[in-house]
């Protein structure tokens, strides 16, 4: 077992709880990277120490797949490597499903930061739901090109909430508008920092996004090479497995 797998399983058995099974729900994370200096640095949120879920945790900005984002107009398309690796390991894959976890990704980094990852849009944008209404009032559109598929995650049993969760990364000049106000006291996120990724080994954080930092950090050393397999971590017989999505 490596030493990452070894990590998130004493993370999964202190854990674990009595409660019944519950099927992960399609998930998206997307970790913007600011590589403009000498040293690359991570955006990171801090949850609000209220939530139920993770509190007071330093996270990706990232949540469950809408209907809405199957809907949702793009611009551009996923890398064909990218959308292979997305349907890896996946029960009734599809490219409508692929696309709706990059644009899940996109639209969880607006609701949580206020940062649109998008470009402007050839006509009127319609909002297949409330969430995307930003998007359609800058006649905006998410754009695909820009998230690289690094990691995928799976919550083991055990836990009251349960994700399959696929990290993306796009670098921070995909940024091209933003919205005040997001961040505060009485948000989701109340605090949001470019942190360099060598400064991030004191925040407090779970282990799997530990785990995601250093598989960037191993990519982007590689130059995010397309032939670089994506890990997949999985709880199987009591320890976290993984495995490569080639």
């Amino acid at each position: 077992m490596s030493d990452r797998s070894a990590r998130l399983t004493q993370e999964a058995l202190r854990m674990m709880k009595p409660v019944p099974y519950r099927r992960p729900r399609d998930a998206a994370t997307l970790i913007l990277l600011d590589r403009s200096g000498a040293t690359a640095k991570v955006l990171l949120g801090r949850r609000h120490a209220g939530h139920s879920f993770m509190p007071g945790v330093f996270v990706f900005p990232g949540g469950s797949v809408d209907a809405g984002d199957r809907l949702m107009a793009a611009h551009g398309t996923l890398d064909p490597d990218c959308s292979r690796r997305l349907a890896e390991q996946v029960v009734r894959p599809s490219a409508t499903r692929a696309r709706a976890l990059a644009l899940a990704a996109i639209r969880e980094t607006f609701e949580e930061t206020g940062l649109f990852i998008a470009a402007p849009a050839d006509g009127p944008v319609a909002a297949p739901s409330p969430a995307w209404a930003a998007f359609a009032e800058r006649a905006l559109v998410p754009t695909l090109a820009p998230l690289r598929f690094v990691a995928r995650a799976i919550t083991p049993p055990g836990r009251n909430k349960r994700f399959d969760t696929r990290f993306f990364v796009a670098e921070a000049s995909a940024v091209v508008d933003r919205i005040d106000g997001v961040i505060g006291p009485d948000a989701e996120l109340v605090e949001l920092d470019w942190v360099p990724i060598d400064q991030t080994a004191d925040l407090n954080m779970a282990v799997i996004t530990r785990i995601v930092l250093e598989e960037i950090a191993d990519q982007a050393a590689a130059g995010f090479s397309a032939a670089t397999p994506v890990p997949l971590y999985r709880f199987r017989n009591k320890v976290f497995m993984r495995t490569a999505l080639v």
